[in-house]
């Protein structure tokens, strides 16, 4: 588990080590819209971002209108914009809607929301080395869930930022946002989207000190920190800027923080894993 590379040190995505994960069940795709959909139905429930009232929106995303009118940007990353009542069902703002992405990953869901889910449907969040395990897909130390090359005999193996972040996206892989949760090959696991398209996240509390403070068996970070931990990178992700869709890499944000970037899948106890998982409607 782990890596070895030092471009955010911060991330503390070493030492490399040994880890030792009890059997368990984890969802091929990440949850969709529809999956969604179906627990905000059948429980009445309303996401942070809803009660907030807003959620950040990446700004190539949005018609050059609403772009320009909306002021409320982050400032160290201005591509960011708080839209207010973006929140899943509508990711853009109220003139959007997920009808026509039903089989797209849910995002806009909080840590919160992701477990409210998890309770919900009788899963939980993957930890974080459960989450690497299953994205590696029984290969050791690749960068990828897939190998070492990012595009292997030239095909496009996930969905990621194409050409010069943030001011020009080519969609050369076939996606400007988001991917249908069963687009691209799986890994060995059988796994989609493990790279690229959506931030997942775990169940871990984030700590730097991830790989030298919890045990060899069954690690999970239990020591309270203001964050919580994501894997896998997202469509925004690109080798200059956030180059986080390596296996290896980690990241956070607070529990109760959306963005259209940010979605999650589920595991179960080994053998429990129901079929509807990994419908991705």
């Amino acid at each position: 588990m782990g890596s070895a590379d030092t471009r955010f040190p911060d991330d503390g995505e070493g030492p490399v080590r040994p880890v030792i994960v009890s059997g368990f069940s984890i969802a091929c795709y990440a949850v969709s819209n529809l999956q969604f959909g179906d627990f905000v139905r059948a429980t009445g429930y309303t996401t942070d971002a809803e009660r907030y009232g807003w959620s950040f929106v990446f700004d190539g995303l949005l018609p050059e209108i609403a772009r320009n009118s909306h002021t409320g940007r982050a400032r160290e990353t201005p591509w960011w914009v708080s839209v207010p009542h973006a929140y899943w069902a509508q990711p853009e703002g109220p003139s959007s809607t997920v009808l026509d992405r039903l089989d797209h990953p849910v995002v806009h869901v909080s840590w919160n929301d992701a477990q409210a889910y998890c309770k919900w449907s009788g899963t939980r969040l993957p930890t974080e080395a459960e989450w690497e395990m299953a994205a590696r897909g029984g290969l050791e130390q690749a960068t990828y869930p897939w190998g070492n090359e990012l595009q292997p005999e030239g095909r496009h193996r996930c969905n990621i930022w194409q050409g010069a972040f943030p001011d020009h996206n080519t969609a050369d892989d076939g996606f400007f946002g988001t991917a249908p949760v069963h687009a691209f090959e799986p890994n060995g696991y059988g796994l989609y989207n493990v790279a690229g398209n959506v931030w997942e996240w775990c169940e871990d509390y984030f700590s730097a000190r991830y790989h030298v403070v919890t045990p060899m068996t069954d690690p999970r970070s239990v020591d309270p920190t203001p964050y919580r931990s994501l894997r896998g990178g997202s469509f925004l992700c690109h080798e200059s800027y956030c180059n986080r869709y390596r296996v290896a890499a980690r990241s956070s944000n607070t529990p109760a923080s959306s963005a259209s970037n940010i979605g999650f899948r589920v595991v179960r106890r080994s053998g429990l894993l129901k079929k509807s998982l990994n419908d991705a409607g």
